[in-house]
């Protein structure tokens, strides 16, 4: 099949491709869109989220609201975001000293220049928090929550198997150190269909709920995915490293895509562009492209071609 292609144009110029591949499924599950190598086994990095949330409320993780989003977040560092995760580490009598993610800068520009370096400001001490509650709530130790052989991570490779409806072909480690299942782009887009359409109190409807209604706390109050969700109702977004989205409508329309390259640049152009193509007509056209900048002007763009 032929590949999602973007194109980076500066001064009218070309300059470069990006290449990838799209899985997006109609509202009754059915084959909507197909590009590049959909059925290829990938690491979704953090779009692999709210999977392992829904496995943490299967097994006892009772948060709720900000602190429930916050588990699937790869957050911006930004203060609520610290605050949060504190919360629930105290909620479980835990400190930041627990978190085995690394030290890293917040993603927020403006907080890291003003800020610091720490595990609390990583993007995904979230999810991190969490998974050390579910631990202490469940009595499984602690100190080693991020072996792949530990009762948290075979109960979340069991449900990501589950909800994907992939065999999990190759285990790897995630930039923050937890334990990452290569599935498809068409099994990531099958579970995010499956997360929107559980029943009201379910765990995989509460993960959606929260994501929905707090998306400033799964990404960042200045963040792509946040601007999605608020610019289309019911939609649930989840960026996630090289390259990578997965979202799902509230009807069940769902899509999954992946840069070949691993361009951060190329995603949210070719989600809008796929969303757009499923029916969205709500999206502000700023998100469609991403501005170059030559001096101080914008000079180019990064813009979808060859998916609608």
């Amino acid at each position: 099949m032929n590949p999602v292609l973007v194109e980076v144009e500066r001064s009218g110029f070309v300059e470069s491709r990006h290449r990838g591949s799209v899985s997006a499924l109609a509202s009754d599950g059915s084959p909507a869109v197909r590009l590049g190598s959909p059925d290829d086994p990938i690491f979704p990095r953090s779009a692999n989220k709210p999977m392992q949330a829904v496995a943490m409320a299967r097994h006892g993780l009772g948060l709720e609201g900000e602190l429930l989003a916050l588990s699937s977040a790869s957050h911006s560092g930004e203060d609520f975001h610290v605050e949060g995760v504190q919360k629930i580490l105290a909620g479980v009598g835990l400190t930041s000293e627990a978190l085995q993610c690394p030290a890293q800068w917040p993603l927020d520009p403006e907080v890291a220049l003003r800020g610091e370096k720490s595990r609390l400001r990583m993007n995904c001490s979230g999810k991190h928090a969490a998974m050390l509650a579910t631990c202490v709530l469940n009595g499984w130790p602690t100190e080693s929550y991020l072996n792949v052989d530990h009762p948290l991570q075979v109960v979340i490779r069991a449900t990501v198997a589950e909800l994907t409806g992939d065999d999990i072909v190759a285990t790897g480690v995630d930039g923050c150190g937890a334990p990452l299942f290569a599935v498809t782009l068409t099994g990531v887009a099958r579970a995010f269909r499956a997360i929107v359409l559980a029943a009201p109190g379910t765990p995989e409807r509460r993960i959606a709920d929260a994501m929905r209604a707090h998306p400033e706390w799964t990404s960042g109050t200045h963040r792509e995915e946040r601007r999605l969700m608020d610019a289309v109702p019911g939609l649930l977004v989840k960026c996630g490293a090289e390259g990578v989205d997965a979202f799902a409508f509230a009807d069940g329309r769902a899509g999954a895509i992946k840069i070949d390259d691993g361009a951060m640049r190329a995603r949210t152009p070719v989600t809008v562009a796929l969303l757009r193509a499923l029916g969205a007509g709500t999206i502000p056209d700023e998100l469609a492209t991403v501005p170059l900048h030559g001096g101080d002007e914008i000079v180019g763009e990064v813009r979808a071609v060859g998916l609608l």
